[in-house]
């Protein structure tokens, strides 16, 4: 072949490989080309979301530094438990009561019988029937005195005698509205060997010692009733952390075994320190749960620094490469007709940590309302990151 021959041949081949190329190009400009992801962006279809557990909410503002760890009980204020007695005592007649049973102020309780009640109603009316006599001599002697019929001494003795039964049938009156027998409702053809006992508050029975048949003294208690409406904290504090605590501070406590955390606010603290060097620290429940009785051991952590701090769930900031970060809800798109969401990874400095808590130092101009916060399922979508996109939870 000669050199021209070579030369041309090889220009041939150039061209015929430009125009391959070319026809490559155009065939290309046709198709998308596929998405590539930023690298701190990681990306999960709706049912993969529902297997990663995502939750999502916003930061919050916590005191997390400073917390004091203390034990205690709940309790209710004394004005919410009733300890029921009968003052003069009896023979139960008749009671339906459980513990447990809830209760309304003014409800029978039990019905008492006892013959003492008997003899007081006979007194008050026998008091009462002398005192009209008394009454109406008084008022007789009254005017005698002032035409100078009667004496001066006769007339004082008069005034006694009427003012004695005075207080005589007043402090029956007493005595009958003591046992619960109404003094107005009684005549001499009503009256009764019987007294229903009624509950002083509204709440549940707490324990009921009596039981049909059963003699009862004054000093017996026959019923616990308590309102759990209006709940206490009752905590024991040391004596070296006793300046620490304050009314009006925040309280996050634990009951029996659960996990879900109560709130309470301190009302009142002891002013003074008990013989095992301790004092008492009061404090009013703020949340409601129905597993909530008083008498229950608490652990409870105080708030015993003022300043708040954005704080997250521990498990929502995750560590990569040395670093820590947040998940941030993006976009919401479709990919395949299916939806797909994004998560934006955040780097943040974790700083204190408490109670399940961590404290985020966030990077400048970053809203503290921007909502999307991934509370729960952050490690998930750091695995799915890590495996390249497999998005595998």
């Amino acid at each position: 072949m000669t050199k021209y021959s070579f030369i041309t041949a090889l220009l041939i081949s150039v061209s015929l490989m430009l125009a391959s190329c070319s026809g490559n190009k155009k065939a290309d400009t046709g198709s998308r080309p596929p998405e590539v992801l930023p690298v701190d962006v990681v990306e999960l279809r709706s049912d993969q979301e529902k297997l990663c557990n995502i939750e999502t909410g916003t930061i919050e503002m916590r005191s997390l530094a400073g917390t004091l760890k203390v034990n205690g009980i709940i309790t209710v204020a004394p004005q919410n438990f009733a300890t029921v007695c009968m003052p003069m005592g009896g023979f139960v007649k008749s009671t339906s009561l459980m513990p447990g049973n809830v209760v309304a102020k003014g409800q029978p309780l039990a019905v008492l019988e006892n013959p003492e009640f008997i003899d007081m109603q006979q007194n008050y009316l026998e008091a009462k029937n002398k005192l009209e006599f008394a009454e109406a001599d008084f008022k007789r002697h009254s005017e005698l005195y002032k035409n100078d019929v009667y004496s001066q001494q006769n007339l004082q003795q008069v005034t006694a005698d009427y003012k004695n039964l005075q207080a005589q049938v007043k402090a029956l009156e007493q005595k009958l509205a003591l046992i619960g027998i109404d003094p107005a409702t009684i005549r001499e053809e009503n009256i009764t060997r019987s007294v229903t006992l009624l509950s002083p508050i509204s709440g549940y029975v707490k324990a009921v010692n009596v039981n049909v048949g059963k003699f009862v003294s004054p000093s017996d208690v026959l019923f616990e009733i308590v309102n759990s409406d209006k709940l206490f904290l009752e905590l024991t504090l040391f004596e070296k952390d006793a300046d620490k605590v304050s009314a009006g501070q925040q309280i996050r406590f634990l009951i029996n075994n659960e996990t879900d955390v109560h709130n309470a606010v301190i009302s009142q603290t002891g002013k003074s320190i008990n013989a095992d060097k301790t004092c008492k620290v009061y404090a009013s429940v703020s949340s409601s749960c129905k597993n909530m009785f008083p008498g229950m051991y608490v652990n409870a952590t105080i708030e015993t620094s003022g300043s708040k701090v954005a704080s997250l769930p521990s498990g929502a900031v995750v560590s990569f490469d040395d670093k820590d970060y947040i998940f941030v809800v993006g976009r919401n798109k479709m990919e395949n007709g299916k939806p797909v969401t994004e998560y934006k990874m955040v780097q943040v400095q974790k700083g204190i940590s408490d109670g399940g808590f961590t404290e985020v130092i966030l990077p400048p101009g970053f809203d503290l309302k921007t909502p999307g916060i991934v509370l729960k399922g952050a490690y998930n979508l750091l695995s799915a990151k890590k495996n390249a996109g497999e998005m595998a939870c």
